[in-house]
């Protein structure tokens, strides 16, 4: 049993297999559960039409899947009548507007196939933006810096400070530099709660 107030955040810690992606994918209904319930303002997010329900949450994955198009294109996937406004305040928030800008395309930059001409941090960048374009109130961070290198993780962890700010956030991430920005802290192990409490208190 876990509950969130508006606004905060909770770092999720465990093995592989102990139900992290799970637990983040039952909030925008990848599944749905077969005991319980998970309710957005004690309502049952069963109840909501689910193009609503996920309008009102951005998805993170470890690993983002960019097309072959323009970067304002791969932000606006699924948004596509996002204006220009929307998509740079976005990338802003994100900390990609400035990398995006400084290209010789700047927004209408063509990505390669895999957006391979662009590093590691910046394609998660894209990605955090994309997750933000609607500014949902509700944020989940699927270990977004698991696949990349320290120098670019203090990159992507700017951004994910900014993404985190006024929304409750639900991040997954077995990295402390990543976990000690959450209010407080779940360790899993076999789909239950074993451990939970902030940084310091786990620590001790």
């Amino acid at each position: 049993s876990l509950q969130l107030k508006p606004g905060q955040s909770v770092g999720i810690l465990g093995a592989t297999g102990a139900g992290k992606s799970t637990l983040l994918s039952l909030v925008p209904r990848f599944y749905d559960p077969t005991q319980g319930r998970i309710a957005i303002d004690d309502i049952d997010v069963r109840s909501f039409d689910i193009d609503d329900l996920r309008r009102q949450i951005g998805v993170v994955f470890q690993e983002s899947l960019l097309f072959h198009d323009t970067i304002a294109n791969n932000i606006t996937l699924g948004h596509p009548g996002a204006s220009r406004e929307q998509i740079e305040r976005a990338a802003k928030t994100a900390g990609a507007h400035r990398f995006i800008s400084e290209l010789p395309s700047g927004y209408a930059t063509i990505l390669e196939e895999g957006a391979v001409n662009l590093s590691g941090g910046q394609r998660q960048r894209i990605a955090i933006a994309r997750a933000l374009l609607l500014e949902p109130p509700i944020l989940i961070l699927d270990d977004p810096t698991t696949a990349i290198d320290a120098i670019t993780e203090a990159e992507v962890l700017d951004a994910v400070d900014g993404a985190m700010v006024g929304r409750t956030t639900l991040l997954v991430s077995n990295r402390l530099s990543a976990l000690r920005r959450a209010d407080t802290i779940l360790v899993l192990d076999g789909g239950r709660i074993v451990e939970q409490g902030t940084h310091v208190h786990l620590l001790q």
